[in-house]
């Protein structure tokens, strides 16, 4: 009995990974979701650190003024919509002339994740001590200086739990691009479980793989942390 469950076992394992080059598909979904997040992240926290930036300056020009509803607005609506919805829409309708999947994916997932970057790098801003940005006035500095020598640096040590949040969620959203065709690895899984009718090592191996990305950006983070509060 025991050898006959091995011999399926590993039968479905020959299937899911070896037979007709199957683990090509895991391989290029792994790397697509690691390119997703990645650049993801970074239009995230680039949009996430402007808007932050605008929403939170004391700033009475009406020009400015203008910019600070469209960035209120931006987050509502990005907030206010299911990710899946934002991500079909800019793929059929926005971009619908616009050939590659996969940086549709990107763009889409980094604007997303701007809008929560903005609320972790406006909680970040709003913990500095109003006193701070008050001598660095009295110096002479301008808003853009201020927010560069002062804010910022004390802002993202502050928000690094959170900002290391954030990409976790945004890797886990990864999962929604193959909406779009894209082969990530939830797509990859999804293609060998249909081609093979072998469920349990491709959906196994997709929750395995998402762990340990998830493990290996968690030590990441404390170690960069830990850097962080030895070096301040």
């Amino acid at each position: 009995m025991f050898k006959n469950s091995m011999k399926k076992l590993l039968r479905q394992f020959k299937s899911t990974f070896i037979e007709d080059s199957m683990y090509k598909l895991f391989m290029r979904g792994i790397l697509n979701t690691l390119v997703i997040t990645f650049f993801g992240i970074i239009i995230g926290f680039f949009i996430g650190t402007v808007v932050a930036l605008i929403i939170t300056m004391d700033i009475t020009n009406k020009k400015y003024k203008i910019f600070k509803k469209i960035c209120k607005f931006y987050i509502l609506i990005t907030r206010g919509t299911p990710l899946v919805v934002q991500l079909l829409i800019t793929y059929y309708i926005i971009l619908s002339n616009f050939n590659n999947s996969l940086f549709i994916a990107i763009l889409c997932l980094g604007v997303n994740s701007g809008a929560y970057m903005t609320e972790i790098i406006r909680s970040g801003i709003l913990s500095i001590e109003i006193g701070q940005i008050e001598a660095g006035k009295s110096l002479g500095l301008s808003t853009i200086m201020i927010s560069k020598k002062i804010i910022m640096p004390q802002a993202l040590k502050n928000i690094l739990p959170a900002f290391g949040n954030e990409i976790i969620a945004l890797l886990k959203e990864t999962s929604i691009v193959g909406y779009i065709t894209v082969m990530d690895i939830t797509r990859a899984g999804n293609l060998v479980r249909a081609k093979t009718n072998q469920p349990f090592f491709s959906l196994i191996f997709t929750a395995i793989v998402y762990l340990l990305i998830v493990v290996i950006i968690t030590k990441l983070l404390k170690i960069l942390e830990k850097k962080i509060t030895i070096n301040s």
